[in-house]
């Protein structure tokens, strides 16, 4: 069983000293989220992780879920600890206290929901959907909507799905074919929606789902969709449940990984739905919503790393194998110094990964509280930014930490019994939904530097510059990786901005390439911060052990991880060239 409280040290001083906690208490309507608040919420969801929704998730990967008469059935556990979760209020942290939620930062609940996902991350989605279906209702959403869904919707008595995609559509949501036909102060719709998320279950009494659809004069592609909200059971004036709508599952999807989430092939046949928004322009809607479930999945990839971590170090201090170098008798593997090598490896990516995510988030909440419109503006700009880096580099880590997670067992981490496989079988959905990362990482060439000229990139060097300039000289030779790695960041960038003038094709053959890169470097730049944070605490009298893990940490990541910048960078000069060099009738050409 993993202990959440593990990282609970590590999360409060990204909190702290990295996404800006204390400063952002100090803004009105934040005042709430003090430090002795802070550390209460995270202690208790600490529990609730580890008593709770911890023991569930063996259990869901074994059982997985059934569909029955129409309905989905997960196993009991989950519908009690769901019941626990939305009793104690934890999905209603950050949102409006006008419709039941308790007004606090949205970077305080990114901590609580990386812990429900570590502890089991097929339960974990449900929430986290229905917090996104909350955002876009809360932004998008008519008066009238907002009063009659958004209580219910905060409280966790109702949860939420978002129904994007079709067999025919993938990613491209332009072909999407799913109808909506006027009908007095409603919709009819009519269609069907796959990959759906807990499109269906009874761990709440309704679902809420926000589905995209094209109205009868429709323009084509893109700009003809249009979102509605689609109740599983109607809901009468009064509040009460009516009768249950045309729309439920038509099939499940069986899966590499996250066995015990629901993911639904969804028919609506005549469905009764509600606009959301302005007619056709429901994708900017939905991006709302997407958007921030991007950095939620990003988060994912640090919980899952999390956990796999925890389990192989509890194996390696358990594992008795043959005498290690330097030792006369046998010992537990954690001695081995290839062992030690892929734990830190684990250890490192995830705590970086962490504090890129728990920064990104901040920076949310720092726009929304932002009192000159041009803070706003540069606080909007840093989270767009970092958002693909977030859901792109921590998922990608994810795959290499679950694996090593899978390695650290040996042969025992090959057998399913262990855990670990599930780690590494759950992680690989990561870097595929809410936006492939080849999608994330084009985001991040096109709109995120080539549109703005680099801009916001260029903002973030500055920054990133001006910390190091701050660092204890204790840690001057991490201080130079680092100095080094953000210059070469800052050249990727002249290449993208200066190769994409010449060459077309070139933005979409270095994209991931340049993710990854931006991903590497930011990690070293956030473990350096939290490295000086903690030489820091240790001046000032702070003995925790732990203060001294975190600097070996980044100096584990700085000598060994982050130079992998250079051979991404090198990658960059070779811009399009050898990527489509190759004809597509050759690809087969062993074949004929």
């Amino acid at each position: 069983m993993a202990d959440y409280n593990a990282p609970l040290k590590d999360m409060k001083l990204a909190l702290n000293h990295v996404a800006r906690m204390p400063e952002l208490a100090e803004k009105p309507g934040f005042e709430d989220a003090s430090a002795d608040m802070v550390d209460a919420i995270l202690e208790e969801a600490a529990r609730v992780a580890r008593d709770v929704v911890g023991p569930t998730n063996v259990e869901g990967d074994q059982q997985g879920v059934q569909l029955k008469d129409g309905t989905v059935v997960c196993p009991e556990s989950f519908k009690d600890a769901y019941q626990q979760y939305a009793e104690g209020g934890w999905g209603s942290l950050q949102f409006d206290p006008e419709y039941g939620g308790q007004g606090l930062p949205f970077l305080l609940s990114i901590p609580v929901m990386e812990m429900w996902h570590s502890a089991n991350m097929a339960w974990g989605l449900c929430p986290m959907l229905s917090q996104g279906a909350v955002e876009c209702l809360d932004l998008n959403g008519s008066d009238e909507l907002k009063a009659k869904y958004l209580p219910k919707l905060v409280s966790g008595e109702w949860t939420g799905t978002m129904n994007l995609t079709e067999s025919n559509a993938g990613s491209d949501l332009s072909v999407v074919r799913a109808k909506a036909e006027p009908e007095g102060d409603h919709y009819r719709i009519s269609g069907e929606k796959i990959f759906i998320t807990w499109g269906d279950h009874e761990m709440a009494e309704n679902i809420i789902h926000l589905v995209l659809a094209r109205l009868p004069d429709a323009p084509p592609g893109v700009r003809g969709i249009s979102l509605f909200l689609v109740p599983k059971f109607m809901v009468n004036g009064d509040g009460s449940l009516g009768e249950r709508n045309t729309a439920g599952p038509l099939s499940l999807e069986h899966k590499m990984g996250i066995h015990a989430s629901a993911t639904c092939v969804m028919g609506f046949d005549n469905a009764v739905g509600y606009l959301v928004g302005e007619p056709n322009r429901g994708l900017a809607c939905m991006f709302t919503m997407m958007n921030n479930a991007r950095l939620s999945v990003g988060l994912q990839g640090v919980s899952i790393s999390e956990r796999a971590y925890q389990q192989a170090l509890e194996y390696a201090f358990e594992r008795i194998q043959g005498p290690a170098v330097g030792t006369k008798e046998a010992g537990p593997i954690i001695r081995h110094a290839d062992v030690r090598r892929m734990l830190l490896t684990m250890k490192a990516l995830t705590e970086a990964g962490r504090a890129i995510a728990y920064d990104a988030c901040g920076s949310l909440d720092f726009a929304v509280k932002a009192e000159a419109p041009e803070e706003q503006v540069v606080e909007r700009a840093r989270a767009a930014l970092l958002t693909p880096i977030v859901k792109g580099w921590c998922t990608e880590v994810a795959q290499e930490v679950t694996s090593l997670g899978v390695q650290v067992h040996g042969g025992m981490g090959y057998i399913e019994e262990t855990g670990a496989a599930q780690h590494y079988r759950d992680a690989r959905i990561l870097p595929i939904y809410e936006g492939t990362n080849g999608i994330q990482a084009l985001d991040l060439v096109g709109r995120k530097t080539l549109m703005d000229k680099g801009e916001a990139l260029t903002a973030l060097i500055a920054e990133m510059r001006e910390s190091l300039k701050a660092c204890d000289a204790s840690l001057t030779s991490q201080t130079k990786a680092v100095e080094a790695a953000v210059a070469g960041l800052e050249t990727a960038r002249d290449v993208l901005l200066t190769g994409a003038a010449e060459d077309e094709l070139l933005p979409g053959a270095v994209a991931y390439n340049f993710m990854m890169l931006a991903g590497y470097v930011c990690g070293g730049w956030q473990l350096l911060r939290q490295a000086d944070a903690a030489v820091r605490l240790m001046a000032e009298g702070d003995d925790d052990p732990y203060l001294q893990a975190k600097q070996e940490s980044a100096r584990f990541y700085m000598a060994q991880i982050l130079p992998r910048w250079k051979g991404l960078a090198d990658t960059l000069e070779d811009g399009s060239l050898t990527t489509m060099a190759l004809p597509e009738a050759l690809f087969a050409s062993a074949w004929q």
